[in-house]
């Protein structure tokens, strides 16, 4: 199979998805002749034209509201935030109209549109171009929240959610645009709501998401040499959430660990740990579950604070290490 990056393979996915359904067009700040703040979706201008590549004016708020009006008159629009942070100018729309008005007309109302945002830190972008706020959006009722971590799940996924009857946030972390993968040419989709095993262990359930589940196979290599398997488990989809394969696996284990990006108060974590409590894998249970996670302050400018300010390898290590040695 061959090999294309994170970013050509949501570009192609873009190009496939226009190909097939004359209702799908881009929105967005310099998708045009820029190509997108990333590259995303350069030369699809040329291919496409100006009436199903729209480039705006820098209103985020007029992005979402085209994508909620368009997608509810029959349209399967695709809006762009440059960087996933912007969206808090277009909460009122996603949240207050797209989120709610399939609700609203007793399921008569259709709201096919996908968001795509830019997150995460490591680019040395500052705090207000590097967050991670999915959680937000989990939160919402009425969203589905997909957040790929490899090339093959980022193709996969966007398709699926430009085909989805309801508005999806789609995140991509800004250093997985350059990972390459194997990915197919043709057109495939990967169904919304279905957990990955990504790595099979036996002593420790890692739930990881983005850029986290690199990071955590790599942490489980390392792991690896002292004896030590961890079970590499990547959500994808964090709303709808496939809960089963979670549940089973720290069955197994008996331990869990839960890695990501965003900070730790009132992020993904907790969520997750809840549901596992919730579960009959409580009685499983050796230790406590786990979260690592940001620190609660917004990204440093300064590389080496940007850096200490998200989980990276060594501390899912560390961290990995003495949740199975006990040493709490």
């Amino acid at each position: 199979m061959r090999e294309i990056s994170y970013m050509e393979a949501l570009r192609e996915g873009l190009r496939q998805s226009m190909e097939k359904d004359d209702r799908v067009f881009l929105i967005g700040e310099d998708i045009g002749i820029y190509g997108g703040a990333f590259g995303v979706s350069a030369g699809l201008l040329d291919q496409f034209g100006p009436e199903r590549i729209i480039d705006t004016p820098i209103s985020e708020a007029g992005i979402a509201g085209a994508c909620v009006g368009a997608s509810v008159t029959g349209m399967r629009p695709v809006g762009e935030m440059q960087f996933s942070d912007f969206v808090v100018l277009a909460m009122e729309q996603i949240v207050m109209q797209g989120a709610k008005m399939r609700f609203m007309f007793g399921g008569k109302a259709e709201l096919p549109f996908v968001i795509r945002l830019a997150g995460g830190s490591g680019t040395g972008a500052a705090a207000q171009h590097s967050e991670s706020l999915e959680n937000w959006f989990v939160h919402v009722p009425g969203l589905k929240v997909v957040m790929p971590s490899s090339p093959y799940d980022a193709k996969g996924l966007l398709l699926s959610a430009i085909e989805e009857n309801n508005p999806v946030m789609f995140f991509e972390h800004k250093l997985l645009y350059k990972m390459k993968g194997d990915v197919p040419e043709e057109m495939y989709t990967i169904p919304i709501g279905k957990s990955k095993i990504v790595r099979e262990g036996k002593d420790l359930t890692v739930i990881a998401t983005s850029i986290m589940v690199p990071r955590s196979l790599e942490a489980a290599k390392i792991l690896s040499k002292e004896g030590i398997e961890l079970e590499v488990i990547d959500p994808r989809t964090l709303k709808p959430l496939d809960e089963e394969p979670i549940i089973k696996s720290v069955i197994k284990t008996g331990k869990a660990l839960v890695v990501h990006e965003a900070v730790k108060t009132g992020g993904f974590g907790g969520e997750i740990s809840a549901m596992i409590m919730e579960s009959e894998a409580f009685d499983f249970l050796d230790a406590p579950v786990r979260r690592l996670a940001g620190l609660d302050v917004p990204i440093p400018y300064n590389r080496n604070l940007e850096y200490h300010a998200v989980p990276q390898v060594e501390n899912i290590v560390e961290e990995a290490r003495k949740i199975v040695q006990n040493i709490y």
